[in-house]
């Protein structure tokens, strides 16, 4: 008896050892059961196919990182207790219809790494209790309508790194309850927006690595639960339609790593719930003053990596919860207090990264630099000279009056500005400012409007007001703004045009200027031109009508005359003289001195 028993054990040992088909407390061989955790764990055994006779207990089976080819129909039917199964990274191709029904307590899948090319309706029947879905990394081409349609409960699928091209408009018809949809390295040309729509659950969205270039108007429509959109790496996507992001709810938005020159401010507006803003690594060059300001819950703004030259002042303002702001790696030379809506609000500021100039407009940033949190990364300064190189951290409190001074803006060769000049002149009138840092130079009107750099009257780049073929109308006084961060300076110039008078050859002012004609031929040539044609259409028609008219009427009593004439009785003919009285070329009648017209006409 001891002998049979030894021998029994040691046969048993050699099938385990070999991997031979036979089982011990419903284990399957090449596989390691855990009963008391209720796991089947086959992972990495070299396995063709999926294993029969599993143990009916089993709540977690995992098939991974093996060569199964394909998952037939009904495959796991017998596991009705099981809730987590994981197929990934083998070489399935092919999923039979219903090859998981029966798994109706299944709450997690993995296909993740496998070779689908696509997946007919109706493999997903009978997992109505499954809450995630993981098919990344496979070769699926597109989603077919009612691809999901059983899986009423399902909140989290992953279908990143797939070949996708298409998703059809009902392939999430069912997904009443889907709260997290990823669409990574897929090969979409555009934003699957009918598709999506039937996703009114879902609150996590994230599109990375697309070629998509532009998101349209009513990109994500119905999606009102969603609060967080995730966009990067598109390196595409230049054109953020105004009403791209109108309907949505969002808390989180991500666009980086895209080639957006601009803040999509018009696409922002919207977002009244928006906290984290983050449009890193795009090609922006400025945050423009008070555009932000609908954002009234905004607390994160990150716009690291990017072009950024200026924030302007009143760039965040309104924005009562702002609470960090993260510009690093960037083209900034300084960053005014003006631009926050409150500075006592600021707890995170990165600026490292930045050729910054140490100087009056940095000073609130030094003062704070002990509250501050730069959070691990202290900016440095990269000008003037004397502070090149060093860390905010290294200035003591004593040399900051010394150190981070300005010089006020003050406008250079203050002569009196008067033109009086006839209509049609340009007026060129000066304004050059020096001061530290570099003043900038605004003009503006005797109507206390600010000048632009375009049009008929401009500031051209050097500060210098041009009014180029100056009218009455541009009389008056106008006035010339240099200013820094340390001070103001003015300057006014005055303006007086005279209009030409009425009697004298006028003047032709076009799009391409002021045309003067050389002499009188020349100017009534030109007032010719510009004169209006005198007939209209109608009078051409009316006239040509008539004139038709009457040639017909002409001809017709000729003919009736040749008639009557070759009907004669018994008198033939064959010739007839004419005579008739021209109409006088000044339009008088004809006189008793007025030599009248013969012709004659031979009938045939």
């Amino acid at each position: 008896m001891f002998v049979e028993s030894v021998v029994r054990w040691g046969l048993w040992s050699i099938l385990l050892q070999f991997g031979l088909g036979v089982s011990a407390g419903g284990c399957t061989p090449r596989c390691l059961c855990r009963p008391e955790a209720k796991e089947v764990i086959c992972s990495g055994k070299h396995l063709n196919s999926v294993p029969e006779a599993l143990s009916s207990d089993a709540r977690r089976l995992d098939l991974s990182r093996n060569r199964i080819k394909t998952v037939g129909r009904r495959q796991f039917s017998g596991l009705v207790k099981l809730q987590e199964l994981d197929l990934s990274d083998n070489i399935i191709s092919m999923i039979e219809v219903e090859a998981f029904l029966g798994l109706q307590n299944l709450r997690t899948l993995r296909i993740k790494n496998n070779r689908l090319k696509i997946i007919p309706v109706g493999v997903f029947s009978g997992l109505s209790s499954l809450n995630f879905l993981d098919l990344s990394q496979n070769e699926i081409l597109v989603f077919l309508d009612y691809t999901f349609k059983e899986m009423v409960n399902l909140q989290t699928l992953e279908a990143g790194e797939n070949d996708l091209v298409f998703i059809s408009q009902r392939a999430f018809f069912g997904l009443q309850n889907l709260q997290e949809l990823n669409l990574d390295r897929s090969n979409l040309t555009s934003i699957p927006t009918e598709a999506l729509s039937q996703l009114q659950s879902l609150t996590r969205l994230r599109m990375l690595r697309l070629t998509i270039s532009t998101l349209p108007n009513n990109a994500f429509r119905k999606l009102q639960h969603l609060r967080s959109l995730l966009i990067t790496n598109w390196p595409a996507l230049d054109t953020i339609a105004g009403n791209s992001l109108i309907g949505l709810n969002l808390t989180s938005l991500v666009i980086s790593s895209c080639n957006l020159s601009a803040v999509p401010y018009s696409a922002l507006r919207h977002l009244v719930y928006l906290r984290f803003l983050d449009l890193s690594y795009n090609p922006i060059t400025v945050i423009q003053g008070n555009l932000l300001g609908d954002l009234l819950r905004l607390q994160e703004l990150h716009l690291a990596g990017g072009s950024l030259l200026r924030i302007e002042p009143g760039a965040f303002r309104g924005l009562a919860y702002f609470r960090m702001l993260n510009v690093t790696s960037n083209q900034l030379t300084t960053l005014e207090e003006s631009a926050f809506h409150s500075v006592g609000n600021l707890q995170v500021l990165r600026l490292d990264g930045n050729p910054l100039a140490c100087d009056c407009r940095l000073l609130w940033v030094f003062r704070r630099r002990v509250r501050l949190n730069f959070d691990g990364h202290q900016p440095t300064c990269s000008s003037p000279d004397t502070v090149r190189q060093r860390e905010f951290k290294d200035f003591l409190e004593k040399e900051l009056p010394r150190v981070f001074t300005c010089r006020p803006a003050r406008i250079m060769h203050r002569r009196p500005q008067e033109e009086r000049v006839e209509e049609g002149t340009t007026v060129l009138f000066s304004c050059k400012a020096d001061g530290d840092p570099s003043p900038s130079i605004t003009w503006i009107s005797s109507h206390k409007n600010v000048i632009s750099p375009a049009g008929r009257i401009r500031v051209l780049p050097n500060g210098t007001l041009e009014v180029r073929f100056a009218q009455v109308q541009d009389s008056g006084t106008y006035q010339c703004l240099a200013s820094n961060a340390a001070g103001n300076d003015t300057l006014t110039v005055s303006l007086y045009v005279k209009g030409l008078p009425r009697n004298r050859n006028m003047s032709l002012f076009t799009e391409e200027g002021l045309v003067e004609p050389s002499n009188t031929q020349a100017a009534n040539s030109s007032a010719q031109m510009a004169k209006p044609y005198p007939f209209d259409a109608k009078t051409l028609i009316i006239a040509t009508t008539m004139g038709f008219l009457s040639f017909l009427s002409s001809v017709a009593i000729c003919f009736v005359f040749m008639f009557f004439w070759s009907q004669s009785k018994g008198q033939i003919k064959h010739t007839a003289t004419i005579d008739f009285v021209p109409r006088s070329s000044m339009g008088g009648g004809g006189g008793d001195g007025g030599d009248g017209g013969r012709f004659t006409m031979k009938l045939i």
